[in-house]
């Protein structure tokens, strides 16, 4: 949780949260979005990149290279839900990603874009969750 605290503090992440991920190279998803600060409730418009169950953001797009460093990373599989949140921000096109213990805003520059993050985070979010482990899972048709 140490990572998403930084994140939501907006203090620089450690280089460990990312270590081994080309976020600069063929990323899940990327893409222009707005986020809102933790603690000073601005909105600023963010780069961000969406790789291997972390969502970085950078302060701007052009030439995200490997020694670019983000501004954030999130680790999606500490994240419970992602879903529309405009009534919450008032808002048009804004979402939310949270832990349970955090929630982060976002606001997309279009319906389809929102739509298109929500369902990216939401299956990063299922596929690196560590709240379900292998050995956890439970094969409920050998029991029939």
């Amino acid at each position: 949780m140490e990572s998403l605290w930084r994140a939501a503090t907006g203090q620089d992440p450690n280089p460990e949260d990312y270590k081994g991920i080309e976020f600069w190279s063929n990323p899940e998803r990327s893409g222009w979005l707005t986020k809102q600060g933790e603690y000073i409730k601005t909105w600023r418009r963010r780069w961000f990149v969406l790789k291997q169950g972390k969502l970085f953001w950078f302060k701007d797009s052009s030439n995200i290279t490997r020694a670019s460093t983000p501004r954030g990373v999130i680790p999606v599989g500490t994240c419970l839900t992602v879903k529309g949140a405009e009534d919450v921000v008032n808002k048009p096109y804004a979402f939310e990603l949270s832990t349970g213990d955090y929630t982060m805003y976002f606001v997309a520059d279009t319906e389809k874009e929102k739509e298109e993050w929500i369902n990216s985070i939401g299956r990063a979010i299922v596929q690196h969750s560590r709240s379900v482990t292998e050995s956890e899972v439970v094969d409920y048709d050998s029991r029939r």
